[in-house]
């Protein structure tokens, strides 16, 4: 089955709000056996989506749309669908039951507007959305299927999981495709390339190596007739995978740095404090985004100005000799936040987040530092001038990445 995807409405087109629904399908195509051939954003004007609908009714078995479901003059997805299949749309009594009954459960009289709501043709049946005022639609003729949801996430995803993809998988029994992404870390893509290269000329499991934010991570993907089939596939390969790259692995699927980290700190008993500057405390938010830090997590310092460094316990006179934009200041910070906050680890963080240098040093220029009880400090420089949100990014998981390597090394529990 070939399957393409259209999200609706011009907010997503003019960049107003993230498409996030377009991501959230296409990744569970696969295990459905179902090949994404197109993915297309479409503004609310009725000729244009009328036009699209259509060409990809044309040239693909399966049409998801998200969004323009609403009440409002420019919620047409409906409009469109009636006018690709030349049908007329008639008021479903049942549904505009349900609808007006929706808002009087809420203390409020239905707009008549939402009426448009409870439209059916005859070549679609309607897909019930608990969540909102809008079904779905399942509209279906020649052997071709369009399905409409709802452009909210929380909306479009319950009406996916519970009645879309139910169907889409008893009606299409074919090939599945089983998927496992390996994360790692410390080593370039080239470097992963060459590692992986016995590995590379395989078809299925196919494997695709990616440079992402987080790091280069290999994806290996197996089809087969059931979803077992496919597994017994991926598994060896994966087995092979995990073997050739060893402990530069530090996560797979979704696994992120700060849940793998948090798990290793918890397991070892080990506790953690922070001091950042340039990062302004992006990393104690990101560390605390894990359910449970508060069982490996003290605390995090934000020393933004040199006099708080210096009132938290950052030598003044290493201030003084190597500034504030330095490996040694960033070595302070971490030890200061250690012993400050009676942790096992602490981490520090001090650079030039942007868009002016400071001290002499470019924007971009970033120290951090680890001061371990296991360990003497360690701490990484680099210059990353991408912008300051970039620059506050790329610092954090680099803090994670060092991090995870000084727990590597500790092999022992009971630290405070």
């Amino acid at each position: 089955m070939k399957a393409e995807i259209l999200s609706i409405g011009t907010e997503i087109l003019l960049g107003e709000i993230v498409d996030t629904n377009a991501a959230f399908i296409a990744s569970r195509l696969p295990a459905l056996g179902i090949d994404l051939y197109f993915k297309a954003v479409v503004g609310d004007n009725l000729d244009r989506l009328t036009e699209t609908i259509g060409r990809a009714r044309e040239r693909s078995d399966l049409v998801i749309c998200t969004g323009g479901l609403g009440p409002t003059e420019d919620d047409l997805t409906r409009e469109a669908i009636c006018a690709v299949l030349g049908e007329e749309p008639r008021v479903d009594a049942d549904l505009e039951r349900n609808l007006r009954a929706f808002f009087e459960g809420r203390g409020f009289k239905m707009p008549e507007s939402n009426v448009k709501q409870s439209w059916l043709i005859p070549s679609a049946r309607a897909i019930p959305n608990p969540r909102g005022t809008a079904p779905g639609w399942w509209a279906e003729r020649d052997g071709k299927i369009i399905v409409a949801m709802p452009g909210p996430p929380t909306e479009m995803t319950r009406m996916w999981e519970k009645e879309v993809e139910p169907e889409l998988r008893r009606r299409n029994p074919g090939s599945v495709l089983v998927t496992r992404t390996l994360k790692t870390a410390g080593v370039g893509e080239g470097t992963v390339d060459e590692m992986m290269s016995p590995m590379l000329k395989s078809t299925n499991p196919s494997i695709g190596i990616y440079a992402r934010v987080d790091g280069v991570q290999v994806r290996l993907a197996a089809k087969a007739a059931d979803e077992q089939a496919a597994w017994r596939l991926l598994r060896p390969a994966e087995e092979q995978a995990r073997a050739i790259l060893g402990a530069a692995v530090w996560g797979a699927d979704d696994d992120t740095f700060e849940s793998v980290v948090g798990d290793m700190m918890r397991q070892r008993g080990i506790s953690l404090a922070t001091m950042e500057s340039c990062t302004g405390g992006l990393l104690a938010s990101t560390i605390t985004d894990v359910p449970g830090a508060s069982g490996y997590f003290r605390g995090g310092l934000v020393s933004y100005r040199t006099e708080m460094k210096i009132a938290w316990g950052v030598r003044g006179d290493v201030i003084e000799q190597h500034g504030v934009i330095s490996a040694e200041c960033a070595r302070e910070m971490a030890r200061a936040a250690r012993e400050r906050l009676e942790a096992s680890v602490g981490v520090g963080i001090t650079g030039v987040a942007g868009p002016d240098e400071q001290e002499g040093k470019p924007a971009g220029t970033v120290h951090i530092a680890i001061d371990a009880m296991w360990a003497p400090p360690q701490s990484v420089s680099y210059t990353f001038p991408q912008g300051r949100a970039a620059v506050k990014r790329r610092a954090v998981t680099t803090a994670l990445v060092l991090l995870r390597q000084s727990l590597l090394s500790h092999h022992g529990n009971g630290l405070v």
